[in-house]
């Protein structure tokens, strides 16, 4: 199966994960445009960048050539035209169905014919993303785990009109990314999050019901299912309100109780307790935070 030559990658979001995977595209030798409507955003975005590619330099992952070339070839812009000559653009935005295919709807009028617009929603139909242009077929989920850097897996979602060749493009890319690749059909949540948001929202459960307080029921996880973080702790690195809304995705999707969101979830969310990104969550990070990696986010 032939692929499509991958030369140019937009990346629209300057959060944690869009500028995680700005910067391993750029690494990996990829032209990178990196945009974000905040200019505020996309300054602690470059800055997160610079920063990682130092960091790397210092611990001779890479050479200081390759550092240097790297944040060359990645360009930060405010202006969604810039991302007009991609080949390939990688959403990652709110987890939001109605301003995913907003974004998707302009970027459907901006960038070339052969253009494949990929989505890194945990979640959302891509099916139903792609509606939202003139060129399902080539419309596609690529969730990367979080932080995308360091997390060796890459999700590909095909939706219902994804062509085999824009699939085994987006597989030869995330291969080139350095990434191992499993395949999802579309269906809510995924692989990786229709397992875990079940279990992140009993633990949830455990802890309003009283079975358990956090730290055990963490500790009862990480040492009992040798998992390297437990749940609770995941759920604050991912963040709650993106918990909330993979939640809300499931038990809308598919119908079942099971996924229906724990109410002291849905409480600290509405408190503003986000997790590790506003500093308190489950857990306080104001003054410690606990040691770990996520396993998977947005």
């Amino acid at each position: 199966m032939a692929t499509a030559a991958v030369e140019v990658i937009g990346v629209v979001g300057g959060g944690q994960m869009g500028s995680g995977i700005a910067q391993l595209a750029a690494v990996a030798g990829f032209d990178v445009w990196l945009h974000d409507t905040e200019p505020s955003a996309l300054q602690r975005a470059q800055k997160s960048i610079v920063d990682s590619i130092r960091h790397l330099v210092s611990k001779g992952q890479i050479s200081q050539f390759a550092g240097t070339s790297s944040l060359n070839r990645l360009r930060c812009t405010s202006n969604l035209e810039d991302l007009r000559t991609s080949d390939v653009i990688i959403e990652a935005i709110v987890e939001s169905e109605v301003v995913k295919k907003k974004l998707f709807l302009e970027l459907d009028k901006i960038v070339k014919e052969s253009t494949i617009l990929a989505s890194n929603t945990s979640s959302i139909s891509i099916t139903r993303l792609a509606s939202s242009t003139s060129r399902p077929s080539k419309v596609v989920g690529m969730h990367f785990m979080n932080p995308p850097p360091i997390m060796k897996l890459i999700e590909i979602v095909r939706g219902a009109d994804t062509s085999d060749e824009v699939f085994m493009t987006i597989k030869t890319l995330a291969e080139r990314l350095g990434k191992t690749v499993i395949c999802s059909q579309d269906f809510p949540g995924f692989i990786v999050n229709r397992i875990l948001m079940p279990m992140i929202n009993e633990a949830f459960y455990a802890l309003y019901t009283g079975v358990a307080t956090k730290e055990d029921i963490d500790t009862g996880m990480k040492l009992g299912t040798n998992h390297p973080m437990g749940p609770l702790q995941l759920a604050d690195f991912i963040g709650l309100d993106v918990c909330l809304a993979i939640l809300k995705v499931l038990y809308e999707g598919l119908g079942d109780s099971k996924y229906s969101p724990c109410p002291l979830l849905v409480q600290y969310v509405d408190a503003g307790r986000l997790g590790r990104k506003r500093g308190i969550g489950v857990y306080n990070y104001q003054n410690k935070t606990p040691s770990g990696h996520p396993l998977s986010a947005l």
